[in-house]
């Protein structure tokens, strides 16, 4: 079991994953060393962040030229409508499954 610390009261050295991708670094393999808990209001479940020592992340790794091409693929991917098959230029919405003009369009012109 973790370390639990309420919000704002964790102790210096550690970090969140984004807290570490900040400084440019990651958790590079450790274990969470403690849970961060933010209250929340109604008896809801506390919102939880896992922390990491800073001294254990390693540096993130550098892009490489197959990393990026395969980024750009997978958004390219993401922004081109199954329908019109177009590049529109934004990620298309999971809930419309396609671009926005194509929902739009009643399905007797399509």
């Amino acid at each position: 079991m973790a370390t639990v610390y309420r919000w704002r009261l964790a102790p210096d050295g550690l970090a969140t994953r984004r807290q570490l991708r900040a400084l440019g670094l990651r958790p590079g393999g450790q274990d969470v060393v403690a849970e961060l808990h933010r209250p929340r209001r109604r008896g809801r479940a506390p919102l939880v962040a896992y922390l990491y020592r800073i001294d254990r992340a390693r540096c993130v790794r550098p892009m490489t030229p197959g990393r990026a091409a395969a980024l750009a693929a997978a958004m390219r991917a993401r922004r081109t409508c199954p329908n019109c098959r177009t590049d529109v230029g934004y990620c298309i919405p999971r809930s419309l499954g396609m671009c926005v003009p194509c929902h739009d369009t009643p399905a007797l012109s399509r």
